[in-house]
C-alpha cells in the first residue's frame, strides 16, 4: 500500500521511503515480453517490405547517372558540414541520458527543488531541458547557418528562434506530463507500468490525430489549395484513387526555407494533405506526382498505422522502463530506491532520450519501406516514370538531399530510400510495365 499524499513531501533523504511499493522486475517483464511480441507481430505484418514484385527486373542505383558532378559534390558539401553539428547533438545528448542514468547528479540536482512532488517533477523536467538545450542551443545556430550559406533557410534569426522555443515548448509540456503521470501511479501502485503503458498508448493516438488541427498551426498557415486546373485534377486523382479528400491545403514554408515538400497527417475526420508553397513552382506534371505519393499514404492508412505502431512502442518502452528502473543497478547508480521519488524525473526523463535513440533505426527502416511502397503507388496511379524522375531530380537538386549516405547515416537519419534508390525503383518499375526506362 502506498504512504498517504501530502500537501509537501518530507526532505529529500526521506524521499525514497522503502515502504512505497516496489515495483516487480517480473511483472514488468512479462509486459515486455507480451507487448515486445504484439509490436513485432504489428511490423511484421503491416510493413510493406517488397515494393515492387518478386521477379522485377533490378536496376541498379547510380548517382552520377542523373546528376551532374557539380551537383554531387555541392551535396556532399552541405552533408559534410553538417554532420558534425547533427554527430555532436546527437552525442550531447547520450552525455547528459548517461549522467542522470549512470550517476547521482540528476538526484542531487533535482533535490535542491522544493515545493509538493507534483510540482517538483515538472519543473525538475524543465530544469533538465533547459540545461541541456542550452548547451544545443549553439549547435543549432551552427547548423542553421550552414543551411543558409547554401541557401536552404530563409530565416532571420528571430523567427528561427521562436520557432525552436515553440518546438522546445511542446516537446517539453508532452514529457513533463508524462514523467508527472508516471510518478504519480509509481507513488500509487505496485504495478503502475500497467495503467501507464495503457495510458501512453492512447495519449499516442490522441497527439496523432490533434497533431494537425492543434500543433501544426504553430508553425504554419494553412489555406486551401487556389481554384484552378491544378486543384481539379489533384482532387479527380484523388477520387480516381479512391482516396475521400476534401481539400488539398497549402503550407507557406516559404517563410522558413526554399525546400520541396508535401506530407499526408492525421487520419479520419483530421486527415490531410499538405503541400509546401515552394512546391507550386514544379512543373504541375511533377507536382501531381508527389501528390499521388502522399495519396499513396492515405490509401494505406499509414499515418494510422504508424500510430498503432508508435502507440504499442511506448507502451513496449513503459513496461521496460519498469523492468529496468526495478533493478539494484540503477537504484545504486542513482541513489533512487523508486519511480516514486520526484527526484526519479531526470532518470526517466533520460530513460525516454536512450530509448528515442535507440529505437531510431528500427523507425527509419519502417519508414523507408513504407515510402517505397508510395512511390510505387504514385507511379501506378500516375503511370510516368519520366515525371518520377524528374521530381525525384528537382527535390535532391533543391533541398541538396545527400545522394551517397554512409552506413550509419543511413541507419540513423534516413527515413525516405536516397533519391538514387528512388529512382532506381521508378527504372525497374518502367521495365515491369513495358515502358520506356527514364
Amino acid at each position: 500500500m502506498s504512504a498517504p499524499d501530502t500537501a509537501a513531501d518530507p526532505p529529500p533523504a526521506a524521499e525514497s521511503d522503502p515502504r512505497q511499493p516496489a515495483a516487480s522486475p517480473r511483472g514488468a517483464g512479462i509486459g515486455v515480453a507480451l507487448l515486445g511480441a504484439a509490436l513485432v507481430a504489428v511490423v511484421v505484418l503491416t510493413t510493406p517490405w517488397r515494393a515492387l514484385p518478386a521477379g522485377t527486373p533490378v536496376v541498379p542505383a547510380e548517382s552520377a547517372r542523373d546528376f551532374t558532378a557539380a551537383q554531387i559534390a555541392r551535396s556532399a558539401a552541405l552533408d559534410t558540414a553538417t554532420s558534425v553539428p547533427a554527430y555532436l547533438s546527437l552525442g550531447l545528448t547520450l552525455i547528459v541520458a548517461g549522467l542522470l542514468t549512470l550517476t547521482p547528479f540528476g538526484t542531487r540536482l533535482l533535490g535542491r527543488l522544493r515545493g509538493p512532488w507534483w510540482v517538483r517533477v515538472p519543473l525538475g523536467v524543465l530544469a533538465i531541458t533547459v540545461v541541456t538545450e542550452a548547451l544545443r542551443w549553439p549547435l543549432g545556430m551552427w547548423m542553421e547557418t550552414y543551411l543558409r550559406d547554401f541557401g536552404l533557410s530563409t530565416q532571420a534569426w528571430p523567427a528561427w528562434s521562436l520557432d525552436r522555443l515553440m518546438s522546445l515548448g511542446v516537446r517539453t509540456g508532452l514529457l513533463a506530463f508524462v514523467v508527472l503521470v508516471v510518478v504519480a501511479l509509481a507513488r500509487r501502485l505496485a504495478r503502475w507500468w500497467i495503467p501507464a503503458a495503457a495510458g501512453v498508448f492512447l495519449l499516442t493516438v490522441g497527439a496523432s490525430f490533434v497533431y494537425p488541427v492543434v500543433f501544426e498551426p504553430l508553425f504554419n498557415d494553412f489555406r486551401s489549395m487556389p481554384a484552378g486546373q491544378l486543384r481539379d485534377d489533384l482532387l479527380a486523382m484523388a477520387a480516381r484513387d479512391g482516396v475521400p479528400v476534401s481539400d488539398v491545403l497549402v503550407a507557406d514554408a516559404s517563410r522558413r526555407t526554399t525546400a520541396l515538400n508535401a506530407y499526408v497527417s492525421g487520419f479520419g475526420a483530421t486527415k490531410r494533405i499538405v503541400v509546401y508553397d515552394t512546391l507550386l513552382k514544379a512543373p504541375v506534371e511533377e507536382v501531381r506526382v508527389v501528390v499521388a505519393h502522399e495519396l499513396g499514404h492515405a490509401k494505406h492508412d499509414d499515418v494510422l498505422y504508424g500510430t498503432l505502431i508508435g502507440g504499442l512502442g511506448a507502451a513496449f518502452g513503459t513496461c521496460l522502463l519498469a523492468a529496468v528502473t526495478s533493478t539494484g543497478f540503477l537504484r545504486r547508480r542513482t541513489g533512487i530506491a523508486s519511480l516514486a521519488d520526484p527526484r526519479a524525473a531526470g532518470l526517466v526523463l533520460s530513460l525516454i532520450s536512450i530509448g528515442t535513440v535507440l529505437s531510431g533505426p528500427a523507425q527509419n527502416l519502417i519508414s523507408r519501406q513504407i515510402e517505397g511502397r508510395a512511390d510505387v503507388h504514385a507511379l501506378d496511379l500516375t503511370r510516368d516514370p519520366a515525371t518520377f524522375v524528374a521530381i525525384q531530380q528537382r527535390l535532391a537538386t533543391t533541398n541538396l538531399s545527400d545522394l551517397a549516405p554512409d552506413p550509419l547515416e543511413y541507419v540513423l537519419y534516413f527515413s525516405h530510400p536516397p533519391t538514387p534508390e528512388r529512382i532506381a525503383i521508378a527504372r525497374s518499375w518502367a521495365l515491369l510495365n513495358r515502358l520506356p526506362q527514364p
